[in-house]
């Protein structure tokens, strides 16, 4: 399995869904050989073996790297790409890096080829376009079955205005593939109309969560005893509708300026946002909490009484079942594959921030609407599973080996 992030060192969502998978699959007795294109030593995975492609790199001539933990991020635009290699050579220097991230993953796709020649395996499995090229040199090299997951496409990313290398890359993986998994029906509809892949080839395996409590001090929340609260959680970029959100913010403080809006993430629009919310007046009702993760995050949905996902394009939208597993009502896009799988949320058009509005402020002002949302969400977020996942990941890899990589 190549993917290009994993927790802890992760910038998002993909590094997280390759950690629950990954496990859900070794529960189920399918040993993973899972490969990053760099990992720090403090990287310890005890349930799967990992391969570290930069220690493969030093045996291929010519292909040196070094790189430190925060430079190769999955859902980096090809400008912020080019801001954080510029940062690189002004601290680190000049040598040893991939002018572009196109450059790292053709690095790693070379490194793939030694990885499968010297590895006993079934089935490659790739996640998201950084790899594709790196499954299919290791396919190339030993004709086993490649599976793409397609956790977001170009088009989910960029509101349209694509990268065409980019897009070329998704393009080429999906035709060369033996199976395409993607998170939802919604992003299996992009990849057909968009890519002319025939319907048949991509299969639908949604995205699940492990269950589990977090407990935490009364004293934590000393917020929650002053205002409502209502979060936005997600990497700040166009894609997650952080502008819409910002945009029913100053709705809903026309009709009660006391809501406190707490936004957690980063990404390309930070600075805009913040200054939009300035130029609005509404600064000071709004906090920004920067990047979290883990415990923090858990906190950060417990502190909420309502969680809020305006995604503009959202394959499929983990954070609203990480919102239900700790007991926040939410209103989501129908824009997301999430939509798809859970029932008691809001679900409202990303653009319409009227209705968006006026949900907000009838959730928060009546209390038995909003313990329903979140005793009933909390319940259906148990039935959403990575074992689900995995087992439908399983039939495939199945069908693929039985039919000699034929997609059956």
């Amino acid at each position: 399995m190549f993917g290009w992030e994993f927790p802890p060192f992760n910038s998002g969502g993909l590094g997280t869904a390759c950690q629950g998978l990954t496990k859900a699959l070794s529960r189920n007795d399918i040993e993973v050989t899972f490969v990053v294109p760099y990992a720090p030593d403090a990287l310890n995975v005890d349930f799967m073996k990992m391969i570290n492609a930069a220690k493969v790199y030093g045996n291929i001539k010519n292909f040196k790297i070094k790189k430190f933990d925060s430079l190769l991020a999955p859902y980096l635009t090809s400008k912020e790409y080019d801001e954080r290699f510029r940062l690189a050579k002004l601290h680190l220097g000049d040598a040893n890096y991939g002018s572009n991230i196109y450059e790292e993953a053709r690095r790693y796709a070379e490194a793939a080829k030694l990885i499968a020649l010297s590895d006993d395996f079934d089935i490659i499995h790739c996640h998201d376009w950084m790899t594709y090229e790196a499954g299919i040199s290791a396919k190339e090299v030993t004709g086993k079955p490649l599976v793409l997951h397609i956790h977001a496409t170009e088009f989910d990313r960029t509101g349209g205005n694509n990268n065409e290398y980019i897009y070329s890359i998704e393009r080429r993986g999906f035709h060369a593939a033996d199976k395409i998994l993607a998170v939802s029906n919604y992003t299996k509809g992009k990849v057909v109309y968009h890519y002319g892949v025939p319907d048949q080839k991509v299969a639908v395996v949604h995205n699940g969560l492990d269950f589990f409590e977090e407990t935490f001090h009364e004293s934590e929340f000393e917020l929650k005893k002053h205002f409502k609260t209502v979060l936005f959680l997600g990497r700040i970029t166009i894609q997650k509708g952080p502008d819409w959100f910002i945009y029913t913010a100053k709705k809903v403080l026309e009709k009660d300026p006391d809501v406190r809006f707490i936004v957690v993430g980063s990404g390309d629009m930070e600075q805009f946002i913040i200054e939009k919310a300035a130029e609005m007046g509404i600064s000071k009702n709004i906090i920004f909490g920067g990047f979290m993760r883990d415990k923090d995050l858990a906190k950060a949905y417990k502190l909420a009484d309502l969680y809020v996902m305006p995604s503009i394009s959202e394959p499929f939208g983990l954070t609203t079942l990480e919102a239900m597993r700790n007991g926040t009502p939410c209103i989501i896009s129908k824009q997301s594959g999430v939509s798809e799988v859970v029932n008691n949320c809001i679900k409202v058009d990303f653009w319409d921030i009227d209705l968006m509005a006026s949900k907000i402020v009838e959730i928060l002002h009546d209390e038995n609407y909003r313990n329903a949302l979140s005793y009933h969400g909390r319940e259906e977020s148990k039935g959403v599973t990575w074992d689900v996942a995995a087992h439908k990941c399983i039939d495939v890899y199945n069908i693929l080996i039985a039919n000699g990589g034929q997609n059956g």
